[in-house]
């Protein structure tokens, strides 16, 4: 981890080199790789912006700016396919991401992939869209059609399974033992071994305070969002509400 995020941070010194002249772009990274980017940017005096493609993208570029332009999102060059086949034949995330990556590709050329019934949205490198047109003709044993570019609505990119519960108090050890349903005792030994993030960062503090509207991710078990934290029961426990996503 270390030495990737060594690589990442002299990548991002690189950039705002190259956008003191021109804008310069970085990714696709996921949401642990943006967030360690957020900080690394905080206190650095530069026009830059994260973006997917669409709003609520999980995985995005980082572009940087020069003084005399302002970040827009249509300079981002990503570029998305859509790819169809029939609704009743069951395709998921993986089953598209393995394809994709059987062609030779980094993972950094894709960004999220959008499943829905009969028809998903990719969003890939600018540039790539005539080659996964012309290369992928099937995802698993499923023939499928490509075009490029993309109609609204998009695929939902999650669902959710709701949670709710009763807490000591807002403790990570105690929330996460609630979202995995397990002992407060196991779910901090899952902290201090490092497999717990709070908003795509690690987070080793036992007692560290979550708050409504974290997101919360169990190595093994999923990622969370606190909803809810209140009112108190009449014992002074804590009611919550979360979701796990899908």
């Amino acid at each position: 981890m270390g030495e990737q995020r060594e690589l990442l941070a002299a990548k991002l010194r690189d950039c705002l080199k190259i956008s003191l002249g021109r804008p310069c772009f970085l990714g696709f990274l996921d949401e642990s790789q943006a967030a360690y980017c957020q900080d690394w940017l905080r206190g650095e005096r530069t026009a830059h912006l994260f973006w997917g493609g669409y709003e609520e993208a999980q995985r995005v570029m980082l572009g940087f700016f020069p003084d005399y332009m302002e970040p827009d999102p249509t300079a981002f060059p990503l570029s998305a396919v859509t790819l169809r086949y029939r609704p009743e034949d069951k395709l998921g995330h993986r089953d598209f991401l393995g394809s994709f990556m059987g062609l030779g590709l980094q993972r950094e050329v894709i960004g999220d992939i959008l499943v829905g019934e009969g028809r998903t949205v990719a969003f890939v490198r600018a540039g790539l869209c005539g080659y996964f047109v012309d290369n992928v003709k099937k995802i698993g044993r499923v023939g499928v059609k490509l075009q490029t570019g993309f109609e609204e609505p998009l695929p939902l990119a999650v669902s959710f399974k709701d949670i709710s519960g009763v807490i000591a108090s807002e403790r990570l050890d105690c929330m996460v033992g609630l979202l995995i349903h397990t002992s407060r005792g196991k779910a901090a030994g899952l902290i201090s071994a490092g497999l717990v993030a709070v908003n795509h960062r690690e987070a080793l503090e036992l007692s560290g305070k979550v708050q409504e509207g974290d997101i919360i991710s169990v190595r093994g078990h999923g990622k969370f969002i606190i909803d809810r934290l209140g009112p108190l029961t009449g014992k002074g426990r804590l009611n919550v509400k979360c979701r796990k996503y899908q």
